[in-house]
């Protein structure tokens, strides 16, 4: 491209981004309020417990088309928490967050009032579990600190893939089939609709521990005692957990 083109097409370039500015301040066209990523930017995510039940919806708006209900409790009877994917002010200067619903389709998401939910908590852990690996691997800051066999889902009752996060830790079952520690996510086996709440996967030890690494499970993630109370010590509650 010549120089007298290069200088032309400048031109025309400024000119169009004045008129894009002028065309926003006008009255009759709003501006519309930039998202803010919270999490999964340098390995760095964000969760917040939440304080009061709330109607989650579509778009960051009270108008929108509700999509979820936002619990303070869990089937656990453990106080609820979310990780906080992103945040976005309405055009009534109200901010919203945009958090992943425990409900089936797995993967759902919808946008609550920031004044639904607690303080952010910042955490640098993130779980990954690969099926056809039958393994979990910990990072932390993007590297390996924690790596064990496990076991998933038979196929009849496969474990689903997608993304999810850690929102409970539970201790002490009298049912040694969980092991000594179990953390509870927001994922559901869809076809364990006779289970309570429709079957959420967990993540625990066993009392087979000679049948891992294996598909043995009604969806949940099994793992050697010894390799579940490790993870405890290293995984916070929120951490966000990768099934692929």
């Amino acid at each position: 491209m010549s120089a007298r083109r290069r200088a032309r097409w400048a031109v025309a370039l400024a000119a169009a981004l004045a008129l894009a500015l002028s065309l926003a301040a006008r009255a009759d066209v709003p501006a519309t309020p930039p998202e803010v990523q919270l999490s999964g930017i340098d390995n760095l995510y964000r969760w917040a417990y939440v304080l009061r039940a709330v109607t989650a919806r579509e778009l960051p708006n009270a108008a929108s088309r509700p999509v979820g209900l936002l619990r303070t409790v869990t089937p656990e009877g453990q106080t609820n928490l979310v990780l906080a994917y992103a945040a976005r002010r309405d055009t009534t200067d109200r901010l919203w967050i945009r958090v992943p619903l425990a409900k089936l389709p797995n993967g759902a998401a919808g946008w609550v009032p920031r004044d639904a939910l607690g303080d952010l908590h910042s955490i640098r852990t993130h779980l990954v579990i690969n099926r056809a690996h039958l393994d979990a691997v910990l990072f932390r800051n993007g590297r390996a600190v924690f790596r064990t066999e496990v076991g998933v889902g038979q196929p009849r009752w496969p474990t689903p893939a997608g993304e999810f996060y850690v929102r409970v830790r539970l201790r002490q079952f009298a049912d040694p089939m969980y092991g000594p520690v179990a953390f509870g996510t927001n994922a559901r086996q869809p076809w364990l609709t006779g289970w309570p709440e429709g079957g959420f996967i967990g993540i625990h030890g066993t009392d087979q521990p000679q049948l891992l690494p294996g598909r043995v499970s009604h969806g949940c993630i099994r793992l050697r005692n010894d390799a579940a109370l490790r993870l405890a010590q290293l995984m916070p509650l929120g951490t966000p957990v990768s099934i692929r």
